[in-house]
């Protein structure tokens, strides 16, 4: 007899990210350990951005509740439509994360609406929805798994009101990013009544819920000095082919990035070494391509202008999840770049596994005593740099140019990363579940 286990994600495909992928791989394996996987996704979502490649990926024998949700989005995207032309992004960018430094009075309301009015975020309006749609299920199905992914962190909200009204089933609640410590959090212009509210939810949601995932150690531990529930941590991970060869791709000293670039995610001192290195070496320059893919805010984009690089940028904007791959095994190295905050020092981008599979040399740049400074290390699949070290940052690219140019810039060959494949961290997930019923 299978067991029975009821999964509550707000993204899922077409949605793109790597957030994805958590559970789309995770419940493509979990029927190989015994289960019987139910997910409840909405019908009719605004997701910022989609990939219809992710589609193809969606295992058969999945079970889906589809609940229709409404989208504050869409009523703010209507807006916008009466904005001036070069305006009309505003909305779009904040959806998908990108807060301006200097936002306008537009923004600003967007900004404070966002913070003030839905809480703990702006599909907290599903929670009712969801626990309708899926009364006949837990009706049906005898001591279910009921596991919530966030952020959003309102889909936390189900299970906690789930507990509320029923017994016999165990919950896992999932946090692929930190909730009131997340970095974006302070500029929400959240007022006192909302910043009590969001921390009054995190602490009955850490309380109420049978176990708690998380992806990496520091939220574990911020976790753990906050509640006295049971936490896992699960990384994320890969589930991309790992490269048949170490061997240099042909091409350009091709750096590439490949995700979203925030504001606060520039590192000025890349460009600046690299403006260096440029402007002592013509040959370099010329050799130099900086490829970005993803969304990348216009502050960034003029930061890698007023350093002269603007000829060796080649955008190439959001691309599809099997063209970010392919770009990643046809990079001579691979940027990771976190915001230099004591916020950030939990966040493990999603990418990085598949950096890892792609067995590229990485060049992470992040605030000291982060958490990919210690998976970078342990794989030993790169450099990390924090943001006050750049001359050994421009020592680095030096040195991986010269490898370039003599042709034995090689990728990772250690065996280590291999415990980051999503079927591996599947049966971690499994032997978890385990545990919660114990």
């Amino acid at each position: 007899m299978k067991q029975p286990v009821l999964i509550i994600a707000y993204y899922w495909p077409p949605a793109g990210g790597p957030g994805v992928q958590r559970w789309l791989k995770f419940v493509t394996y979990l029927p190989d350990h015994g289960y019987d996987v139910t997910v409840v996704i909405p019908e009719n979502p605004d997701y910022p951005v989609t990939d219809d490649s992710l589609l193809s990926q969606i295992p058969s024998h999945v079970t889906f509740i589809k609940v229709p949700i409404n989208e504050p989005s869409r009523w703010s995207s209507a807006l916008s439509r009466n904005l001036p032309a070069g305006r009309q992004g505003v909305v779009k960018n904040l959806q998908k994360g990108i807060l301006p430094k200097n936002p306008g009075i537009v923004q600003k309301s967007l900004i404070w609406l966002r913070g003030n009015l839905f809480i703990p975020d702006a599909r907290v309006g599903w929670k009712s929805r969801v626990l309708k749609a899926i009364h006949p299920y837990l009706l049906e199905h005898k001591s279910p798994t009921v596991i919530t992914t966030g952020p959003p962190h309102s889909v936390h909200l189900v299970g906690l009101e789930l507990k509320q009204k029923y017994s016999g089933f165990k919950w896992l609640a999932d946090f692929r990013d930190p909730w009131t410590t997340i970095g974006y959090h302070k500029h929400l212009q959240l007022g006192e009544r909302a910043q009590k509210k969001h921390l009054k939810l995190e602490q009955q949601v850490l309380d109420t819920a049978d176990l708690l995932l998380v992806t990496s150690p520091s939220t574990g531990k911020e976790f753990a000095g906050k509640t006295s529930t049971p936490i896992q941590l699960i990384t994320n991970g890969y589930d991309i082919p790992e490269a048949s060869s170490t061997i240099q791709p042909k091409g350009k000293f091709t750096l590439s990035h490949v995700g979203t670039l925030l504001s606060d995610r520039n590192p000025q001192l890349l460009w600046e070494s690299l403006a260096d290195l440029c402007r002592d070496d013509a040959i370099f320059k010329s050799r130099l391509e900086l490829q970005l893919a993803g969304n990348v805010s216009n502050e960034v984009l003029e930061s890698i202008e007023s350093y002269g690089l603007q000829s060796n940028l080649k955008q190439l904007g959001y691309v599809s999840h099997q063209q970010a791959v392919d770009l990643m095994y046809d990079s001579q190295c691979l940027l990771l770049i976190e915001i230099n905050s004591e916020d950030t020092k939990s966040i493990i981008p999603g990418k990085i596994f598949e950096y890892f599979a792609s067995r590229r040399p990485i060049i992470a740049i992040g605030p000291q005593d982060a958490d990919i400074e210690q998976l970078i290390i342990h794989t030993h699949s790169g450099r990390f740099f924090n943001y006050s070290e750049k001359e050994q940052l421009k020592s680095y690219l030096l040195n991986c140019y010269e490898r370039y140019v003599n042709g034995n810039n090689e990728g990772n060959t250690s065996d280590s990363i291999t415990m980051y494949r999503r079927k591996n961290l599947t049966a971690v997930l499994h032997k978890t579940i385990q545990y919660a019923w114990e």
